[in-house]
């Protein structure tokens, strides 16, 4: 699997202090500027009721902040990963990562074989014949991981991807997470768990 040269010019997220508040209520965060690059992975973290999906969804464009604003620079493709997997039953972890793919206009056979890389990346390569029903829950995790950025995302968002898990599933998700560096979006994970901050590349903190 290659990632994908994207000719739009430089991507690239800048927030230019965004606060927000829902109506009257205090202040979830203020002035925070920063800027996002590809090949990143940011943590998001802070405890609860901080505001991190706040932010998610302020970086998406789904949710205008209160104050400041956010540039987005060639993003034309956005992907969200939520903290509890959805799949059908049913299908193989292989056609939930091929689907993202046929969609784009690949033919099936190449569409299935950067399927198995995609599932391989995230640690998930003798999986690929496991029906969704029969994953555990950090395997589906590891699943909508590497089907979020099958559908070649600009922006890749995930919403607190061990809240769920065990410590040692968890770990297993983590590293998946550290795979996603390379792939060519720009990633931002929302989490409180210090393991998940570690294994991205950079953190913003929501204190």
């Amino acid at each position: 699997m290659s990632v994908k040269p994207h000719n739009r010019g430089p991507r690239r997220v800048i927030a230019k202090s965004i606060s927000h508040a829902f109506g009257t209520s205090p202040q979830l965060f203020s002035s925070l500027t920063f800027h996002l690059e590809p090949n990143q992975v940011y943590a998001l973290t802070g405890p609860s009721g901080s505001g991190k999906s706040t932010l998610l969804g302020i970086l998406a464009g789904w949710t205008k902040p209160t104050e400041g604003a956010v540039e987005r620079l060639n993003i034309e493709s956005i992907a969200w990963v939520f903290q509890n997997p959805h799949g059908v039953a049913r299908r193989t972890a292989e056609d939930h990562v091929a689907l993202p793919l046929l969609a784009r206009g690949q033919n099936h056979r190449d569409a299935r074989r950067e399927a198995e890389e995609r599932l391989r990346v995230v640690g998930l390569n003798g999986r690929a014949g496991a029906r969704f029903s029969e994953l555990s829950g950090g395997e589906a995790q590891r699943l909508m991981l590497a089907r979020g950025l099958a559908s070649d995302p600009d922006l890749l968002l995930v919403d607190e991807p061990t809240a769920q898990l065990d410590a040692t599933t968890a770990d297993s998700v983590n590293y998946a997470i550290r795979s996603l560096a390379d792939q060519g979006a720009i990633v931002v994970v929302a989490t409180h768990d210090p393991r998940t901050r570690d294994a991205c590349t950079s953190a913003i903190e929501l204190a």
